[in-house]
């Protein structure tokens, strides 16, 4: 997500490299490269003009301070207009109700509503501790409610039956009931999504949000398509009384102009950003990470935390205390590695999320290719026996062609796995080392946005 964005700013930014002072005519010149990116990123041209003349207003004049270069100084005030355009806060779900929380979907067919529900209640179980019913009301698309269905028993939500021959306003009522009944913390109510708005379509959602006097009433929308997005849940809004957005799909989008309009659109903040069919692929919508992205400076907060829900710590603090203590980081090691890496969403989620990555860099490690090749190392290290997952130097040439046969792979293959492996131990040995941290760390410091603790 926002790599052309990222990668036009980033070049803009670079030439004010050099100069003392920002001048009238400099971010002249930069605004207008600036004001290009924005419209390719498919940003409305409203939100465009505001941002420009925010930008404007606040880097006129500005002194370089201290060891700031007139790139860095722009880079703060574009950062700050970001943050303000988005929506200067992450706005969560309100749990503090009293239960069932009704929480009504709403969007056009296709945004991935049905998918964005079983995500949002993963969440809601995972990391808020809440009971949570799903419902669907969606009885026009074949198989909505048995997706549902499916969906709710991967994430360990309860489900309430429904079926094609009740009337959608039936269906929220006996939903919103069953949640009573059932002490359930959250009630997540699906509905029926059209392919375009129509009156029938808001006349419906109309009479179910009138119904069930939900506490939330969330727009789903793909990403993907951009300033019609925002333009979407404007008129959704004039409709219904929307609380928020989740944007979905963006892992398909390198524009970004969907996260950048909303807000400004539609008044309503976005709430949640989706990628790919995962049901573990919804992140909270902070505005102030989301303009350190755009701005190629990463997000390590939000990498933190991902960390701390996914990664397994016992298995990771035994790796710590072996790594220092001096001993080899074998494959089991490794393989270790790339199961913690698949369960935080892939090399690619990872990528995107650290500072200085070249844009296009995290699209790239999502690419199928490498997704196979990742699974493909995982094959090679399982088809070799405990004592060459320890031991990687005991592989010779027939243990070679042995493992090559077992996982269905190449001996080229094994090479380049055991070679990576060579690379990742050194890199390991180098941390373990005295200062080799903070070395690193240091290494990083020149990438990482203005006052970031280091």
């Amino acid at each position: 997500m926002f790599d052309n964005l990222t990668d036009r700013l980033s070049k803009t930014l670079k030439n004010l490299r050099g100069q003392g002072r920002l001048s009238e005519d400099n971010i002249r010149d930069s605004l207008r490269e600036v004001r290009m990116a924005l419209l390719e990123a498919d940003v409305a041209l409203p939100v465009v003009k505001q941002f420009i003349d925010g930008v404007r207003e606040k880097a006129l004049g500005q002194e370089v301070i201290g060891s700031l270069s007139p790139g860095q100084a722009l880079i703060k005030v574009v950062n700050d207009e970001l943050v303000t355009i988005m929506g200067e806060q992450h706005d969560g779900i309100d749990l503090q109700r009293k239960p069932p929380v009704i929480v009504l979907m709403a969007g056009l067919q296709g945004a991935g509503k049905t998918t964005t529900v079983a995500k949002l209640a993963r969440r809601l179980i995972e990391r808020d501790k809440k009971s949570v019913l799903v419902a669907s009301a969606d009885v026009y698309r074949p198989a909505a409610i048995d997706q549902l269905k499916t969906l709710a028993g991967e994430v360990g939500a309860e489900f309430h039956p429904s079926n094609g021959g009740q009337k959608p306003v039936d269906i929220a009522r006996h939903a919103v009931e069953a949640a009573r009944l059932a002490g359930s913390d959250v009630l997540l109510l699906d509905t029926a999504g059209r392919l375009a708005i129509d009156d029938e379509m808001m006349a419906e959602i109309r009479a179910i949000h009138a119904a069930v006097e939900p506490a939330e009433t969330l727009f789903v929308v793909d990403s993907m398509t951009g300033q019609d997005a925002a333009n979407t849940a404007r008129a959704f809004d004039e409709a219904l009384p929307l609380t928020g957005v989740v944007l979905t799909k963006t892992d398909g989008d390198a524009r970004g102009g969907a996260a950048l309009s909303v807000r400004q659109v539609t008044g309503k903040p976005i709430k949640f950003i989706g990628s790919g069919e995962k049901t573990d692929a919804l992140e909270a919508f902070h505005p102030d990470r989301i303009a350190s992205r755009i701005l190629g400076m990463g997000d390590i907060l939000s990498l933190v935390e991902q960390a701390q829900e996914k990664v397994d710590q016992d298995k990771a603090q035994k790796l710590a205390r072996k790594v220092k203590k001096g001993r080899g980081f074998d494959l089991e090691d490794l393989r270790d590695q790339f199961t913690q890496m698949e369960k935080m969403g892939g090399l690619g989620s990872l990528v995107d999320k650290l500072p200085g990555v070249q844009p296009g860099m995290a699209q790239a490690m999502q690419n199928p290719a490498q997704v196979k090749q990742m699974k493909r190392m995982v094959a090679i290290i399982d088809s070799m026996t405990p004592l060459e997952r320890r031991k990687p130097e005991v592989i010779n040439g027939s243990r070679k062609r042995r493992v090559a046969q077992g996982s269905g792979t190449q001996i080229q293959d094994v090479n380049r796995l055991l070679k990576q492996h060579k690379q990742m131990q050194r890199m390991m040995k180098k941390m373990s080392s005295k200062g080799g941290m903070a070395n690193m760390m240091r290494g990083l410091k020149g990438r990482m946005p203005p006052g970031f603790p280091m």
